[in-house]
């Protein structure tokens, strides 16, 4: 008896580990994964993941075109496909769009072959559309595996992470309940991650949309300004630009 529970905490010790190595937001093991940037500043980068997906990516797009902000939306290549004048249309308001694979199934995320495939079809399908290559990458689930950091080399990308809005977003708790947890995560230079979509699929994300302008409308009274992940970190948005290399007095990319 003794042996088999030192074998289960054994087990879940071993599992606890994978997790954090591979799919927590914070995890540097498999190599930089920033979740954050480093500045004093009151500034927050929102990003959207999964999407396009029709109508919420064009309402979050509507209510940012009101107030002025740029956001980062990571896509997956085939809702990019399904809605790519949605992606055209986020692309000329000002916001950056990054490689978010171009399935989103768990088993494409795994083996070297599988990331590389679906790494370039994102691309190949990103590329189309915007005229331009992506130059940041966030895996589903925020996955990360051995072989993925050379994966994204090879396609020029830089991995990019962030902090939850809401652990229960996927199943869209009522629209207050995800303002409060992604405003208890605001501090300087935090990244935030909401979803307009539901992996490759048509999500009701409802909840999220009638979320984010009570979170922007409480950061703006906070004093917070916002940012796009490169401005923020220093790296460029496409692949090709020089952006990231000029700074303002503040150590943040100038806006565009």
């Amino acid at each position: 008896m003794r042996i088999a529970n030192l074998a289960h905490w054994a087990a879940g010790i071993t599992a606890a580990a994978g997790y954090w190595t591979m799919m927590s937001p914070y995890s540097q093991l498999l190599g930089p994964f920033p979740y954050g940037g480093s500045t004093a500043d009151k500034v927050i980068a929102l990003t959207f993941d999964d999407g396009p997906n029709e109508p919420y990516t064009s309402q979050i797009a509507d209510f940012l075109a009101g107030v002025g902000i740029r956001a980062t939306f990571f896509q997956v290549g085939e809702c990019v496909a399904r809605f790519p004048q949605v992606t055209a249309r986020l692309a000329r308001d000002g916001h950056v769009i990054g490689n978010h694979s171009h399935s989103h199934r768990f088993t494409r995320c795994l083996g070297t072959r599988a990331q590389r495939s679906e790494t370039r079809a994102a691309q190949h399908a990103l590329t189309r559309v915007l005229g331009r290559t992506p130059a940041l990458y966030r895996p589903p689930w925020l996955l990360r595996t051995p072989t993925l950091p050379a994966v994204l080399r090879q396609h020029g990308l830089s991995p990019v992470s962030g902090e939850f809005c809401h652990a229960l977003e996927v199943f869209q708790p009522p629209p207050r309940w995800i303002a409060r947890r992604a405003l208890a995560k605001a501090r300087p230079g935090a990244i935030l991650i909401f979803h307009d979509g539901f992996d490759s699929k048509r999500g009701n994300r409802a909840s999220t949309v009638a979320a984010v302008p009570i979170v922007v409308t409480e950061l703006i009274r906070r004093g917070y300004e916002f940012v796009t992940v490169d401005e923020l970190l220093g790296f460029p948005a496409y692949q090709g630009s020089t952006q990231c290399a000029d700074r303002d007095e503040r150590g943040l990319a100038p806006s565009r």
